[in-house]
């Protein structure tokens, strides 16, 4: 469900949304941005497939997993907008397969009250959620700012790459090594290790790692940081059950050992 109350309309003037969604200008779409929306719920697809045309993306639209698999496959996009609860092949397989193939970003939409497959989801490596009934204003701004930070990454230059301990993170190519090997981070776990490699040894509250890492148009908890910190030690540490880099400030936050 989408909470989309439309004004009255008047001689010439178009019915509008509530939300404030701009048509193009500074905040239109980078051309060939492709957005995925996966949803069973037809008026649902409709409405986010109509505002995501008005901001300039390219949308397709899936009515269930096996759909949706078929078409990320065939025609990778650059961001899934994926319902949790669908016939067939739910969202959190879904989630789980694209996430094994690609580090496409994922921005899942949940039912109201289902805590535990929004943790679940997230787990698997989703990197947002909207909780139903959602306004369409709140999808695009999260859309944008997903978008922003895993396609705004800039060339390396010598001095970008930061070595932590036996960690070697690559900004510019957005590759991590540890010892050697190359880790496959997604987006968000990324983004997650770099911000906390550029200050090593300083401790983040998990509201500072919202504002800095999800930054300002996040609306979550900070449950999903935890979410996240977990599945970052999985792939960096070791032992993620004593871990070396990633550490715990119980009480406060987290920071990575140098």
């Amino acid at each position: 469900m989408i909470q989309e109350r439309r004004a009255d309309e008047q001689p010439g003037r178009a019915a509008h949304s509530t939300a404030t969604i701009g048509a193009g200008g500074a905040g239109a779409a980078m051309s060939g941005q492709r957005v995925l929306v996966v949803d069973d719920e037809a008026i649902v697809s409709e409405v986010v497939q109509r505002y995501l045309i008005r901001e300039g993306y390219q949308v397709k639209v899936a009515a269930d997993g096996r759909a949706a698999l078929k078409a990320a496959r065939e025609d990778p996009p650059d961001l899934v907008v994926l319902d949790l609860m669908l016939p067939g092949i739910d969202g959190l397989e879904v989630c789980r397969q694209l996430r094994a193939e690609s580090t496409v970003p994922i921005i899942m939409l949940t039912a109201k009250g289902e805590e535990s497959d929004k943790i679940l989801g997230l787990g698997l490596g989703a990197d947002d959620y909207l909780t139903k009934p959602f306004s369409p204003g709140e999808l695009i701004a999260r859309v944008k700012a997903v978008l922003r930070r895993t396609q705004a990454a800039a060339p390396a230059l010598p001095g970008d790459e930061v070595r932590v301990g036996g960690l070697r993170i690559n900004p510019g190519g957005r590759s991590v090594e540890r010892d050697g090997e190359a880790l496959h981070l997604t987006a968000k776990e990324f983004d997650l290790l770099y911000f906390l490699a550029r200050s090593p040894g300083q401790v983040f509250t998990r509201e500072q790692l919202l504002d800095n890492v999800w930054d300002f148009e996040w609306y979550g908890d900070p449950s999903t940081v935890t979410v996240h910190i977990r599945r970052l030690r999985e792939k960096v540490e070791p032992n993620p059950v004593r871990p070396r880099y990633v550490k715990t400030v119980w009480g406060v936050g987290y920071k990575l050992e140098p």
